[in-house]
């Protein structure tokens, strides 16, 4: 798939082996595998949320950077209903709230597909 170990260490939740790839500043946060998901979209993805804020922390990361099917990380939240990180991301105020997919679905729409409405009730 392309991933890094960044992307690995990310996408299981390990949080102190992605301290120690950030703390070596040669890592590159926004770089996309094949699907392109980043290490962000992929702790997004897996609801890791601790994970997540490492991420937003180093303030490199392209929060609104689509994957191949379109979907941003806020996208990708919405859609598994993770809350915790649909709050994480809403409260950076960088996200764009309505960037549709490819098939034209908005985070709002993919929370309430998937019925997650803790999600929709933030995203309303």
């Amino acid at each position: 798939f392309g991933r890094t170990p960044l992307s690995l260490a990310v996408g299981n939740g390990h949080e102190v082996v992605v301290k120690l790839l950030l703390a070596t500043e040669q890592v590159d946060i926004n770089f996309a595998d094949r699907s392109g998901q980043t290490p962000f979209s992929l702790a997004v993805q897996w609801g890791h949320e601790a994970v997540v804020k490492l991420l937003l922390a180093t303030e490199q990361v392209d929060i609104n950077f689509p994957d191949r099917s379109g979907r941003t990380p806020l996208s990708l939240a919405a859609q598994w209903g993770h809350e915790a990180v649909v709050k994480l991301l809403l409260a950076t105020e960088k996200v764009d709230v309505n960037f549709p997919d490819r098939l034209g679905r908005t985070p709002f729409s993919l929370a309430a597909q998937w019925g997650h409405e803790a999600v929709v009730k933030l995203l309303l």
